[in-house]
């Protein structure tokens, strides 16, 4: 993975089809992006959870393109595609297979259900099934009826459409195989494991990143090294979880950055961030938003363990992004709203800052100088709003923040100063080699975040003036000395001369 600021997107909610995808990357966002990870362009993508629930997971939707718009993107551009781990969708071929045969059917290993892990004689089981973790409300289990009129009691982690895989046996194996074999064929060179840290059950455990877990994770991703593809392995938990994780895989991501930042421009208080920069896996990619909503979990406690943040801090900052937010991302959270992850919130990062140009790009260029490779949500790029009513037609929650973009409004929206100004901020971080040299967090007081990177005889150095809102870019080569500052009034100043905010300084 070049360290470069990547692309994440739906192929049809940016650009309509792949082929209009790639049209777009080379036209209106020439050289901005190093890579696309494109968000499940799976068939279908429209089913339970926006192609997280494929019915085919080595068919692209024809919607979009097939294999060959793919294999097209990937010649220019490292290409992403999500290894959907867990599960299939219930519509999926395999398990209409199981339907109609039922314990006969070639694919009937391939789904888990409750008595492989609690066999149904035993009466304690019960109590240790309330000890599974799951994302969701309600149980993890879908009591699902077969043409023969017998009934099993399948494991649904995620929602009773998405049937969890058992990935220890050898069909399990193969399917996973199989995925992976097609995606080296397109020449996607990087693949995210996605709900990976669900994918292993035990019984008198909470089914979630167990030890057993972590040792699938690697043998996966050594798996898919041996094809030329390099792991990413999505895992929102306690933020020690994330750094075992990070020590034993290739990379992870920094899902605590983004409430740090919003905690940290919220109360003027840059401690907290500065404490998790300090010890942050420096083999990660940092996002601000994502196709999912604004992580809680991965600042929080655990138990007995504290957070990196306290718990009135989070209230706290909760509290703000609905405020901030006018309450539409109270309405599309938690309970609110259905197939949601109860430890998140879900809104768009824009409208979490409310909309405030200033802050988005501070919290843009704190993202762009925290260790890793930074990823771009095709809607944070667009600096989007909250999608209020797309959440009231779909009743998902998370659609709040999965715009379907008209032609019209990239258009417009590429000219907005905002955008305008953090596409600047993008070409700085690309172009820059400093990058890949090494971090640092100059002492400073609590409102002031100074972070840094020296390689050889050059650096570059962000330093964010917190109650001020004054963010100033300094870097230094071999070629000469460049400035660049953002603060809350130079988009009225900026504008009048040079139609921007972020003014280069001599």
């Amino acid at each position: 993975m070049r360290n470069a600021v990547q692309l994440i997107t739906y192929a049809d909610r940016l650009a309509g089809d792949l082929a209009s995808l790639r049209s777009l990357l080379d036209n209106e966002l020439h050289g901005l992006f190093s890579g696309v990870h494109i968000l499940p362009f799976f068939d279908p993508i429209d089913g339970a959870d926006a192609g997280f629930d494929p019915r085919d997971h080595t068919c692209v939707d024809p919607r979009l393109g097939d294999w060959n718009d793919v294999a097209d993107l990937a010649q220019d551009y490292s290409v992403m595609a999500d290894l959907i781990v867990n599960h299939v969708s219930s519509e999926s071929l395999q398990f209409a297979d199981v339907q109609r045969h039922g314990v006969e059917s070639r694919y009937w290993d391939l789904f888990l259900r409750m008595t492989d892990i609690f066999p149904a004689s035993d009466l304690e089981s019960s109590a240790e099934v309330g000890r599974i973790y799951r994302p969701r409300p309600g149980a993890p289990f879908t009591p699902i009826q077969l043409d023969d009129g017998s009934e099993f009691n399948f494991w649904t982690t995620f929602s009773a459409r998405q049937l969890d895989i058992n990935v220890e046996g050898s069909v399990g194996q193969t399917y996973l195989t199989s995925i992976l074999e097609r995606f080296a064929e397109a020449g996607i060179r990087e693949i995210r494991l996605d709900a990976a840290g669900y994918a292993i059950k035990r019984r008198g455990t909470p089914c979630f990143m167990l030890p057993e877990t972590f040792e699938f994770i690697r043998s996966l991703s050594e798996k898919a090294h041996a094809l030329g593809m390099e792991a990413l392995v999505e895992i929102h938990s306690f933020y020690q979880t994330q750094k075992a994780i990070a020590s034993q895989v290739g990379r992870v991501y920094d899902f605590a950055l983004p409430p740090l930042v919003l905690h940290t421009l919220y109360n003027n208080d840059a401690d907290a961030i500065k404490k998790w920069l300090e010890i942050a896996p420096r083999n990660c990619v940092t996002v601000l938003d994502t196709h999912d909503g604004i992580g809680i979990m991965d600042v929080a406690r655990e138990g007995d363990l504290e957070g990196l943040l306290a718990d009135n801090e989070i209230d706290k900052l909760v509290e703000t992004i609905h405020a901030n937010a006018g309450g539409s991302s109270r309405r599309a959270s938690g309970h609110a709203a259905s197939n949601l992850d109860i430890y998140q919130v879900n809104s768009t990062y824009y409208d979490a800052l409310g909309r405030n140009d200033c802050d988005y790009l501070v919290a843009r260029a704190i993202q762009f100088f925290a260790p890793g490779t930074p990823q771009l949500y095709y809607v944070g790029l667009l600096a989007g709003t909250n999608d209020v009513d797309l959440v009231e037609q779909t009743g998902v929650g998370r659609d709040i923040n999965r715009h379907y973009f008209t032609p019209d409004e990239v258009r417009t929206a590429l000219n907005r100063p905002v955008v305008v100004q953090l596409m600047q901020l993008i070409r700085l971080r690309n172009e820059e080699p400093v990058f890949g040299g090494t971090f640092s967090i100059p002492a400073s007081p609590s409102d002031q975040l100074v972070l840094r990177w020296d390689s050889d005889d050059s650096y570059a150095e962000l330093r964010v003036e917190l109650a001020d809102r004054r963010a100033t870019i300094d870097v230094s080569t071999s070629d000469g000395a460049r400035r660049y500052v953002i603060d809350k009034n130079l988009l009225k100043e900026a504008a009048t001369e040079t139609g921007s905010e972020m003014e280069r300084k001599g």
